[in-house]
């Protein structure tokens, strides 16, 4: 079993010194689609893309005033929790934020400062919720990302608005989808780690549950007892506890800032913490991944870390 968690640590060294840049690199314009699947989705690699939607609407007209005009009246989904993190552990639970409807306007009123409540509120609904609860706004935008769409030969599966305070945090996680993070305005600050770190990345599996504010304005955590336990990641990026998870040690994280007009290429499986400006607004691309040999051989490595435990 040593000699397993052995060349499971060197797999990652591997990586690193074969193909994966020392920081995120730049892209100067929108890529011809071959040569971005032969240099960044097929290597799996990170990049960030500048002047790649400067003909969008959204990056100027996009002001709390036109929001309000356009769209305020329309009651979306919003994510409220006590401490900013949505689907996360906390203590021995994965919890969720409480759904509550509520009308674009109030949002744009507790971000401004308008309007005090407690909670962090955080647009954040991933089904596509740019499409579904905010039609209004998509001429701002494009309906997919073109060159994307021709390098995949695919549209993406989902389209999503992102709108949130400082304290909206996303804990680390992957995802199965190649997706393009697009900032309309702000910065959004990423801390990204490839799928080849899996082996120094902790993992629990925990009783799902969701907060929910009572009357006097303090959350509780309600259980989900009829929902399966869910495998997520007690680890904080931020605030790493490596006496609990010393093989965090040998990770090697890289950390990008993302600011506005500019687009991230995030690869399928990698992980990622995302944390943001005050205010930001961003819109951002799901596309399918392909379940090839690549996702074959994550299953791999992810099955071997989990029976091997710790490196």
């Amino acid at each position: 079993m040593e000699a397993v968690k052995k060349r499971l640590a060197e797999c990652s060294l591997e990586a690193h010194d074969l193909y994966l840049n020392l920081s995120v690199p730049y892209l100067d314009e929108p890529p011809d689609p071959l040569q971005f699947y032969r240099d960044w989705i097929g290597p799996n690699k990170p990049c960030i893309i500048r002047n790649a939607f400067n003909h969008w609407p959204a990056l100027t007209r996009w002001t709390p005033a036109y929001l309000r005009e356009k769209v305020g009246s329309k009651v979306i989904s919003v994510a409220v929790t006590p401490n900013g993190y949505a689907d996360a552990v906390n203590g021995d639970r994965f919890v969720m934020p409480e759904e509550r409807q509520m009308s674009f306007s109030s949002v744009l009123d507790i971000i401004e400062g308008k309007v005090e409540k407690r909670g962090v509120f955080y647009v954040q609904k991933q089904c596509s919720n740019l499409l579904d609860e905010l039609p209004e706004l998509t001429d701002d935008v494009e309906p997919h990302i073109p060159w994307m769409s021709t390098a995949l030969g695919k549209l993406p599966d989902a389209v999503n608005f992102w709108l949130g305070e400082a304290s909206a945090i996303t804990s680390m996680h992957k995802d199965h989808y190649e997706n393009l993070y697009c900032v309309i305005s702000g910065e959004k600050n990423f801390i990204l780690l490839p799928p080849t770190e899996r082996p120094f990345i902790p993992y629990g599996v925990y009783q799902p549950a969701v907060y929910r504010q009572q009357d006097d304005g303090e959350f509780e955590v309600v259980d989900k007892s009829d929902s399966e336990k869910v495998p997520w990641i007690p680890l904080d990026p931020l605030d790493p506890d490596l006496q609990r998870y010393p093989s965090y040690r040998q990770a090697r994280p890289f950390h990008c800032s993302v600011k506005a007009g500019e687009m991230l290429y995030l690869p399928s499986l990698w992980f990622h913490h995302v944390q943001q400006s005050h205010g930001c607004i961003a819109v951002n691309f799901w596309y399918d991944m392909e379940y090839d040999i690549k996702y074959n051989y994550f299953q791999l490595l992810e099955t071997l870390s989990e029976v091997t435990g710790p490196t």
